[in-house]
């Protein structure tokens, strides 16, 4: 499949229409051991089983193919602007210390197949940890490292690890927080308890070792410094590692995730969608606790022969601990980062800083800005792209997905993007529209419905939920009344062009004396006020409306609500905004003014909670937000 020929949409026709001829061509990227005997195996629906027969290794593909052409390149480039440890790994080193993980994940009596759970904030041994897992088929699964012990237990019992890899203590603007408590914790809550637990000791805390059950990390690496633990083969099936959705309530719901479908995906999308090359340096903002982490800190990158930074603090805190909101533009130019992935909440946060940190920097090197993880709204778009000068690429995924569902694929043709949407459908995503109540499948432009995808879903996309084939069926396939569709419950509209416009959550919708409306588009509308810097917009129950529109907005200019008058003059200009774009019905009942909003520490809003806040119910489980004092300035308002 010859790319300089090739349009991007006859790219995406022939993965629909041949999906066996185009899949068979993109796994080309990847070592085989065993090439695969059947590229895919889609007779027992929704479940796609890709490159059945074909035996590979995640680890050999990220790091040992490497060694003949590049040993002596940097592969991983750890950075902690809290601990102020800057340390490059090449892809020798890499090897080495993957290498030395693997024989004490053996020692350990960690067997192909086997869970080990990580619970690690943002260092080197993480990485080491993930890729020594794969190494040995071994089935890895990594909790962001600030959930609390009620959550990290339900994920302990979920996975049933054999092994549970920690360290002393992560560090958050400077401020140490122990993660061995809240993992003793973890262990005493949960009905399944692993047979041993390794613990990296950072020297960030005192912790206490639980004597026959916990291990010392470093004096294990010592006594296998010349480790050699060679590559598991494992069918390309086989899974790789789980990953739980973030805001999981009740019983987690694990992404199952393959081996070699993940593989390609990663390295196709590698090429395609991110242009990177053997080489050259990615930069991923995220934590490895989520799935962009899994996927473009440690596998994608280092599958195509990049360098990836792994960052560890803040975009505003500088080595020394000093504040600096020009770090990741340092260290663009130190490194020469030529792709960089981020989410719209941290450019926002970079918005509001000086934009004289952004000229301090040689950023020529950087190619392209990506952005996922929330919907990227038109006003930061604009400020990052004239900043930066370079491409702004928007993409829409999920966990479940593991690689972009929608953007635009400049590797295979150059396209336009377009401020507010993620872009299009990629090369093995059969994107609709359909009807939220009729299942009708939406055709004309602009028409609000439900985004789904047909099977067979792509390589790379989750192969069920982690021991629940039931539940993946049920809850993501059976949601359109008799069709078999994914449903990524997300309400989307698709313009003329074929671009796509994500619009919110299907439960995060408004329904206001019968009209139906999703909080994206006022929140959209809201943004395009010149002195909104972030809003949140959720629906209330109203006894005559059914539910209103609750606005709540962190303004630029604080000075403009210096008093009650000026607030109230400021949220009036907001409501004849919203009723000049979006009409009256969309016109919030009020407008809050607040300096935080309450977010998980992944950067998404707390729809929900802030919801439950306003109607006085409880809020749930809050332990992955960010900041409690935001949720509470809401309960203030509110009283």
């Amino acid at each position: 499949m010859t790319l300089a020929s090739t349009t991007f949409s006859d790219f995406h026709r022939q993965s629909l229409q041949n999906p066996d001829a185009f899949w068979a061509e993109q796994a080309k990227l990847i070592d085989w051991q065993t090439p695969p005997q059947q590229i895919c195996d889609y007779s027992n629906p929704p479940f796609a089983h890709w490159f059945r027969g074909g035996t590979t290794n995640l680890c050999h593909n990220a790091v040992d193919r490497h060694l003949k052409d590049r040993a002596n390149q940097p592969a991983l480039i750890y950075v902690s602007s809290e601990t102020g440890i800057e340390k490059t790994y090449t892809f020798a080193e890499l090897h080495t210390e993957v290498q030395r993980m693997a024989a004490i994940l053996l020692e350990l009596g960690v067997q192909q197949g086997d869970r080990v759970l990580i619970y690690m904030p943002m260092i080197a041994e993480a990485a080491f940890a993930m890729l020594a897992c794969t190494r040995i088929g071994a089935i890895h699964s990594v909790v962001f490292g600030g959930f609390a012990s009620v959550s990290l237990a339900s994920r302990i019992e979920d996975a049933t690890p054999k092994l549970i890899i920690s360290a002393d203590a992560g560090s958050r603007s400077g401020k140490v927080v122990p993660y061995k408590p809240l993992l003793d914790e973890a262990i005493a809550l949960s009905s399944h308890k692993p047979e041993a637990v390794l613990m990296v000791d950072r020297g960030l805390t005192a912790f206490a070792s639980v004597a026959g059950r916990d291990h010392g990390y470093a004096a294990l690496r010592e006594k296998h410094l010349q480790a050699s633990v060679p590559c598991v083969w494992l069918d390309a099936t086989a899974i790789s590692y789980t990953i739980y959705t973030s805001g999981t309530t009740g019983q987690p719901k694990g992404v199952q995730r393959d081996t070699g479908g993940y593989a390609v995906a990663l390295a196709a999308s590698m090429v395609h969608i991110f242009e990177g090359k053997p080489g050259e340096t990615y930069f991923s903002t995220s934590d490895i606790g989520w799935v962009v982490g899994h996927s473009y800190i440690i596998y994608g990158p280092l599958i195509a022969g990049m360098a990836s930074i792994m960052y560890e603090g803040l975009p505003t805190r500088e080595m020394d601990g000093s504040a600096n909101a020009g770090i990741w533009w340092r260290l663009v130019e130190k490194y020469k980062v030529t792709r960089m992935f981020s989410a719209p909440t941290a450019v926002r946060v970079l918005k509001k800083q000086d934009p004289a940190y952004l000229k301090q920097y040689d950023l020529s090197s950087l190619q392209g800005l990506y952005l996922a993880g929330e919907p990227l709204d038109e006003p930061t778009a604009k400020w990052i792209s004239e900043a930066l000068g370079v491409p702004i690429i928007d993409n829409y995924w999920q966990t479940e997905t593991g690689w972009p569902l929608l953007t635009v694929a400049n590797g295979v043709e150059k396209m336009p993007s377009k401020f507010g949407s993620p872009g299009i459908p990629m090369y093995g995503y059969n994107v609709k529209l359909l009807h939220e109540t009729t299942g009708e499948e939406l055709t004309e432009p602009n028409q609000k419905g439900v985004v789904v995808l047909e099977g067979p879903t792509p390589p790379g996309f989750m192969q069920t939920v982690w021991r629940d084939d039931a539940r993946f069926v049920n809850t993501y396939w059976k949601s359109v009344p008799g069709k078999l569709v994914y449903s990524t419950f997300d309400w989307g509209i698709k313009d003329a062009d074929g671009y796509y416009f994500i619009l919110g959550r299907t439960d995060d919708v408004i329904n206001v004396a019968g009209h139906r409306l999703g909080t994206r588009e006022i929140e959209e509308s809201i943004s395009s006020h010149p002195n909104v810097a972030e809003v949140a917009v959720v629906g209330v129950a109203d006894a005559l409306k059914g539910q209103v529109a609750m606005a709540f907005v962190i303004a630029r200019d604080t000075s403009a609500l210096q008093d009650e008058a000026a607030r109230l003059k400021l949220e009036g200009e907001i409501m004849k905004l919203v009723d000049g774009q979006l009409g009256a019905v969309a016109r919030p009942a009020r407008v809050r003014f607040v300096s935080l909003l309450p977010k998980t520490r992944s950067g998404k809003l707390l729809r929900r909670a802030i919801q439950a806040v306003c109607e006085g119910r409880d809020t749930g489980d809050l332990t992955t937000m960010e900041d409690p004092q935001a949720l509470q300035q809401i309960r203030d308002l509110m009283a």
